[in-house]
């Protein structure tokens, strides 16, 4: 028992960073012009204000999903299905910066979707809200 209260008490953690990470970003990229997000994200220049807007707000998206489902109870699966969303768009995210030779950014990315996926595996599996 000790041990599922540890490991529940560590999943919630990570839950919080990994939501508070991707809310602040996807509130950057959904609300602020793309001109402006460039020197600060050189990714951002690859496409368009749309599609940038559009990942902020998946981005957005999954970190409520990462809180409020499991906070409430109300459709508690949803925080492992946002977990995997989330992991899934570091995918093509990392790819995004192979491509641009960007590989801090790629490491970022990488610890972005282990944290994601051992959420995912948690809720999902042994650790279930």
């Amino acid at each position: 028992m000790r041990n599922t209260q540890t490991m529940n008490v560590l999943l919630w953690i990570l839950q919080a960073v990994l939501a508070t990470m991707f809310a602040a970003l996807g509130v950057m990229k959904s609300t602020q012009p793309k001109e402006k997000l460039e020197p600060k994200l050189p990714w951002t220049a690859d496409f368009s204000a749309g599609t940038v807007r559009f990942i902020g707000l998946a981005e957005l998206a999954g970190a409520l999903g990462l809180i409020l489902p499991a906070a409430t109870g109300i459709a508690a699966i949803l925080t492992p299905l946002a977990a995997t969303g989330l992991a899934l768009v570091m995918v093509p995210a990392a790819l995004t910066h192979v491509r641009r030779k960007e590989s801090a950014a790629i490491a970022v990315n990488a610890v972005l979707f282990i944290a994601a996926a051992v959420i995912a595996w948690g809720r999902f599996g042994p650790y279930a809200l």
